[in-house]
C-alpha cells in the first residue's frame, strides 16, 4: 500500500486525526511529515532533513496559504450568502487536501536510509525534532498511541 492510501486509512482511525491536529495547531508540527515518519519508520538524519525541508517548502508555499483561506471562510462574509461561501470553502479545502497529497507523494520518494526500521515512537520523535528541534517528544505520545 502506498503512503497516500495508508495515510488516508490511518488518519480515519479513532484518535489519529485529533492527535495529529493537536500537534499541528498547538505545537506547529507538520502532519504529513509525521505520517510519513510513521510509515517510513526511519531515524536516518539525512532522510529526515530532506523530508523536513520538503515539507517546509510545501507548507510555506501551498498548504498554509490554503489553510488560512479555508479557515477565514468559516465566518460569514456578508453580503455573500452562506451557501456560496461554504461552497467556496469546500473548494479551498479540496485544494488544501490535494496539496497535502502532493506532499505525501513527494515524501514517499525519499529514501528512508539503510538503518533497520525504527520504533513508531522513535520515528515520530525524530521527525518532530527534524521539524522543530525544541519539540518535547512527550507531546507526540497521544499520536503514537493512536497510531499503534
Amino acid at each position: 500500500m502506498g503512503l497516500w492510501n495508508w495515510a488516508v486509512d490511518t488518519y480515519g482511525r479513532s484518535g489519529v486525526a485529533e492527535a495529529a491536529l493537536a500537534l499541528q495547531d498547538d505545537h506547529g508540527q507538520n502532519v504529513p511529515l509525521l505520517l510519513w515518519a510513521a510509515f517510513a519508520r526511519t531515524t536516518d538524519p539525512e532522510a529526515l532533513a530532506a523530508a523536513a525541508a520538503l515539507a517546509r517548502t510545501w507548507e510555506t508555499s501551498a498548504i498554509l496559504p490554503l489553510r488560512g483561506v479555508r479557515r477565514a471562510l468559516k465566518a460569514p462574509l456578508p453580503p455573500t450568502p452562506d451557501a456560496a461561501r461554504e461552497a467556496l470553502r469546500a473548494q479551498v479545502k479540496a485544494a488544501e487536501l490535494a496539496a497535502e497529497r502532493r506532499l505525501l507523494e513527494a515524501l514517499e520518494t525519499i529514501d528512508p536510509g539503510r538503518a533497520p526500521l525504527a520504533s513508531l515512537s522513535d520515528a515520530l520523535a525524530a521527525a518532530g525534532r527534524a521539524w522543530d528541534p525544541t519539540l518535547d517528544p512527550d507531546q507526540l505520545a497521544s499520536l503514537a498511541r493512536a497510531l499503534a
